[in-house]
């Protein structure tokens, strides 16, 4: 069953659309005119946003639970991903299966709104129960290797994840009766996304200085500065139309998504280098792998929605 979605986040996801039609008009046009140049990254690229922007948006039609299992799902093709990359010890076999179980009952505490096991259920109980786990194997040889890869895994791929699906449960409470839900995530992951084409766009137009030339040679300090400025203008403009920010604090906002997207995209890059990869996968033509599309929210989630907490919700209810 349809739910009906709030005009701000209906017109939002449409102006998504709409730039997705204009860059596949703009390939299109580019393609007659230089046609010894090779487009079809680009229109990979773009074919691939359609479906990730489609399916983002019937999940947001057909409500709260299946937005959150949406999530759940990314989370899941996230650590297997990861899982696939990073090499484990045979004799942990079995304790993955512990691990994939964590992603259903991370996302149950988000469905039933239990926000105590929700912040502390991946920290604090997973990271007590499979090194026990992995004990029982009776291994020691890689031990802290494997503990600490696989924790690192949860963390990045589940418990930062996840927090973009509370924002889908997450009440104000001075409007406990408003739900800024649909509005908080699509202003989240439409930011996230734009600041990463922002700053790629801004370093190849005038990016001359490397910010992490051991890590990442692409990033400039004119894309990273030109990104954050244009997501920070973009989240002001959105912010009180979507969420329950004023300007200012929209402002901030976007400054904290900008600074975050950029170290999340940077953290995983730093990962791909040490494996010796260049993409984490090849799911999404155009992209590369799950990883490759979620670096930058990993460090945006968890970041924004506690900021977003801190001012609706604790302090609030501190006042």
């Amino acid at each position: 069953m349809l739910t009906p979605l709030d005009r701000p986040v209906q017109w939002t996801l449409l102006g998504v659309f709409a730039l997705l039609a204009a860059a596949q008009i703009i390939v299109w046009l580019l393609r007659r005119l230089r046609p010894e140049r090779d487009w079809t990254e680009p229109s990979s690229r773009i074919a691939t946003w359609w479906i990730i922007a489609a399916v983002f948006a019937l999940a947001l039609l057909f409500g709260r639970g299946a937005s959150i299992a949406l999530f759940a799902f990314i989370s899941f093709l996230a650590l297997k991903e990861f899982l696939s990359l990073v090499p484990t010890r045979r004799s942990d076999r079995r304790v993955l299966f512990w691990a994939y179980l964590a992603i259903p009952v991370q996302y149950w505490w988000v469905y039933s709104e239990w926000y105590g096991m929700f912040i502390i259920f991946i920290p604090v109980y997973v990271l007590l129960f499979l090194p026990l786990r992995m004990l029982t194997v009776g291994q020691s040889e890689g031990f802290l290797r494997a503990a600490g890869t696989l924790h690192w895994g949860l963390m990045t791929t589940v418990f930062s994840l996840s927090h973009v699906a509370f924002l889908l449960v997450l009440r104000m409470k001075s409007e406990p009766e408003v739900n800024y839900g649909p509005g908080m995530v699509v202003f989240l992951v439409v930011l996230t996304e734009l600041n990463d084409v922002a700053q790629y766009v801004w370093g190849k137009a005038f990016g001359r200085r490397k910010v992490l030339p051991a890590i990442s040679p692409g990033k400039t300090w004119e894309g990273w500065i030109g990104g954050i400025a244009t997501t920070a203008a973009v989240a002001a403009l959105l912010g009180p139309w979507l969420t329950p920010l004023d300007h200012r604090l929209a402002l901030y906002a976007g400054l904290i998504i900008g600074v975050a997207g950029f170290v999340g995209d940077v953290n995983i890059s730093a990962l791909k280098r040490d494996l010796g990869i260049k993409d984490s996968g090849s799911m999404l033509p155009g992209h590369g792998g799950i990883l490759d599309r979620v670096d930058s929210l990993t460090y945006t989630a968890p970041l924004y929605f506690h900021y977003m907490y801190y001012l609706f919700v604790w302090h609030t209810h501190g006042a």
